[in-house]
């Protein structure tokens, strides 16, 4: 959770104030600003005498600390870089610095002076808030013996700085916080009907919201027959989860979220191998990145029309467990040969695609799936592969990326791939050739679910949990990926 849960702004001077630890951002080889040299001079020219002796011109990432009076107990001078290179991700990672270095000095409140760090701009201001929270991330609900460690919880933000736009950077880290929570939990306690009830709980508390579940023993009978094969082996009850968001147009078609749900993945009877099997509680995170914006929602309230869907089981073998060689008939009547049962988060989106796209034929379609390993040796944990059938709805998708530096790449989806899907006693089959363009395969699988509606497939394998840089990502477990990013894409279609 994010420990951070308070930004409070005034436009009074940090020198008319009490503060026990307080932030002063420098640019590099810049001086001091107005503000700052009042507050020098108070203090007997202590900052520029500290900044002389320690060398501190102010490049990135470099602190300087020292000890003020009893109205400012204690000053950190935060280097930021050369002024022409200061972009919002970087305001972002220097918050996140910045709560990272406040919970190492046990304190519960510190300040910042916002004029400091250029948070004039909605933009950089929103990231600094987004940076501070996501710095404070810990995960730490399964340790019995909790440090008694003071965490920072509230902040104090100095300057002309825009509250709104500081207010949404809360909410969408708290968001981030909440999706990486999700990805965190043992499968144990994570299971479907654990999401399905945090479902239910955002929704109830917005007027605007309709939930609905459909447990999976209804999906034979549904016509969902992809859906149910993975789940018939497992023990938990799958769950297919929808809430319709009603915030714009009656008139207007929603934009659909759709998630993979995997709360553990075994890989069924072509079981995975022992080692790291247990971070496929992790397979579960493209569910999570929907849950992450499903809450920013609910709180930012955009004026538009959504459809978020969750469709999530366990994949486990047993007696009563899908075989290689079974044949599915998933919901838009599509047969499909499942020749390898750990490519079963294809079969899960295959229903639940086809299931969102006739019920509520929406504009537009974003799945987000860890759905595939080829996907880390295309691109590593740097970047989320993105497929889609439509060259505008993909424009925005990177623009939105571009806008949060929430990295995506896109891989092509030519029609020869189609050809490497083809069943032989089936119209498909849910794997390619062994080794070959095995993300873009399943993304051309994924495409026969979707029909003529504009879609755009995240495969977020690699970005999902492991990545630990910028300074705002989390030192071990999920990342709570591109739930910044599909914010960002909504309402630049408000």
């Amino acid at each position: 959770m994010v420990t951070l849960t308070e930004i409070i702004t005034t436009k009074k001077a940090y020198t008319d104030s009490e503060n026990d630890l307080l932030y002063l951002g420098i640019f590099q080889d810049k001086k001091l600003n107005p503000r700052q040299r009042s507050l020098d001079a108070l203090l007997e020219n202590k900052l520029s005498k500290a900044m002389e002796l320690e060398d501190f011109t102010g490049k990135k990432d470099k602190q300087l600390m020292l000890y003020g009076d009893d109205s400012i107990k204690r000053i950190v001078l935060v280097g930021l870089g050369q002024q022409k290179k200061y972009t919002s991700d970087r305001a972002r990672s220097t918050a996140a610095n910045i709560t990272n270095h406040a919970n190492s000095l046990n304190v519960s409140e510190f300040s910042v002076d916002g004029d400091s760090f250029n948070l004039g701009k909605s933009s950089s201001a929103q990231a600094f808030a987004e940076g501070l929270l996501l710095g404070s991330y810990e995960f730490n609900d399964y340790k019995s013996n909790q440090e008694d460690n003071v965490k920072a919880e509230s902040m104090t933000m100095f300057g002309n700085v825009d509250k709104k736009s500081l207010d949404k950077g809360l909410v969408l880290g708290t968001s981030v916080g909440f999706a990486r929570d999700l990805g965190n939990h043992p499968a144990n306690i994570l299971t479907p009907t654990y999401i399905a009830r945090e479902a239910e709980k955002i929704a109830e508390n917005s007027p605007k919201m309709n939930y609905q579940v459909f447990d999976g023993k209804e999906f034979k009978k549904m016509g969902m027959g992809a859906f149910h094969g993975v789940a018939q082996g497992a023990k938990e009850p799958a769950k297919m989860i929808i809430i319709e968001y009603n915030g714009g147009r009656k008139t207007q078609k929603p934009i659909a979220l759709v998630g993979k749900g995997l709360t553990f993945d075994s890989g069924g009877i072509s079981i995975k191998p022992s080692p790291k099997m247990d971070e496929m509680k992790f397979d579960m995170c493209g569910s999570a990145t929907v849950m992450g914006v499903l809450q920013a929602v609910s709180h930012l309230k955009p004026r538009i029309n959504i459809i978020f869907a969750i469709g999530s089981t366990e994949n486990m073998p047993g007696g009563n467990a899908q075989r290689p060689g079974d044949i599915v008939t998933a919901y838009n009547g599509k047969t499909i040969e499942v020749l390898n049962t750990d490519a079963e988060g294809r079969l899960v989106l295959a229903d639940v695609l086809s299931y969102v796209n006739k019920k509520y034929e929406p504009a537009a379609i974003l799945d987000f799936a860890t759905l595939t390993g080829a996907v880390l040796i295309a691109l590593g944990n740097r970047a989320s592969g993105v497929m889609g059938n439509d060259v505008s709805l993909m424009k925005e998708v990177k623009k939105a990326s571009e806008l949060s530096f929430e990295k995506v790449w896109e891989l092509p989806l030519w029609e020869e791939y189609t050809s490497e899907i083809k069943g032989k006693y089936a119209d498909i089959k849910n794997i390619g050739e062994p080794r070959l363009a095995g993300t873009i395969t399943a993304g051309a699988f994924l495409k026969e679910f979707v029909g003529d509606t504009p879609w755009v497939h995240f495969d977020i394998a690699g970005t999902a949990w492991g990545p630990k840089e910028p300074s705002y990502q989390p030192k071990v477990g999920a990342t709570g990926v591109a739930v910044r990013l599909v914010y960002q894409l909504l309402e630049n279609r408000i």
